[in-house]
């Protein structure tokens, strides 16, 4: 009895520790990607704008240029690229869903060898399959998840990628033409928001991921200040010649 007691809790503690979060949602990757890119393309674009001995008015309209062609481009871009691979995932269901329906005794024989590939046995192997079969759109599912490696029910949404990469993109790309917005007339201030802004993202980032805060930060900081720092080295040489 007292073992028991005893592994109830500890059963209880291992289904919750077996939660996982949302990674086939969509929104994910492109809002990362946006925010990341935001903050550093605009950072080292007013950066060289600047390095190249421009008014301070040029550097602000450059970063608000930037802001908008950025945003609309990684929109569309997300836009297009997300529902282009859901049509390639779609074409490739339909071609499943007609195999289910010619061949249905091959492709549940087919399903039967995969699951004793898998160390199921031959006899299980067959019943199991047959009893999946027999509702069309599970056996659908169910070929799509071993053959595929996809969720049907759980494609990425392209206007979700889209609005996700739009905003976060906009976002991040904001940070670097803020202070000048609010009145500063040097360039350090949009720097060292900018690389606030990149340390900060990346120890976000890192809640859905197995880094640590600090690393995943320090890694984006160090990656957009190497960016910033050479476009400016660019435009002060750019500046010069032209």
């Amino acid at each position: 009895m007292a073992i028991i007691e005893t592994e109830a809790p500890l059963h209880e503690a291992h289904r919750d520790n077996h939660t996982h979060r949302d990674v086939n949602g969509g929104w994910l990757r492109p809002a990362v990607f946006g925010a990341m890119d935001g903050l550093v393309s605009n950072l080292a674009l007013m950066t060289g704008v600047a390095g190249g001995s421009a008014n301070q008015q040029a550097v602000v309209v450059a970063g608000l240029a930037g802001l908008a062609a950025g945003a609309f481009s990684m929109a569309a871009g997300e836009y297009t690229s997300v529902a282009s691979q859901r049509e390639l995932v779609e074409a490739e269901l339909d071609i499943e869903r007609r195999e289910l329906r010619k061949h249905p005794a091959a492709e549940e024989r087919e399903l039967a060898a995969l699951y004793e590939t898998r160390g199921v046995e031959p006899a299980l192997a067959r019943e199991v399959a047959r009893q999946l079969s027999r509702d069309p759109e599970q056996a659908l599912e169910i070929h799509a998840r071993e053959e595929l490696g996809i969720d049907p029910g759980d494609l990425p949404s392209p206007t979700v990628a889209a609005v996700s990469s739009f905003g976060s993109f906009a976002l991040g790309a904001l940070l670097p033409v803020l202070p000048y917005l609010l009145g500063a007339t040097a360039l350090w201030p949009a720097v060292l928001l900018a690389l606030v802004g990149l340390f900060a993202c990346g120890a976000v980032v890192a809640k859905v991921t197995a880094r640590s805060w600090w690393f995943s930060g320090l890694r984006q900081l160090v990656l957009g200040g190497a960016a910033a720092g050479v476009t400016y080295v660019l435009g002060g040489l750019f500046g010069a010649v032209v």
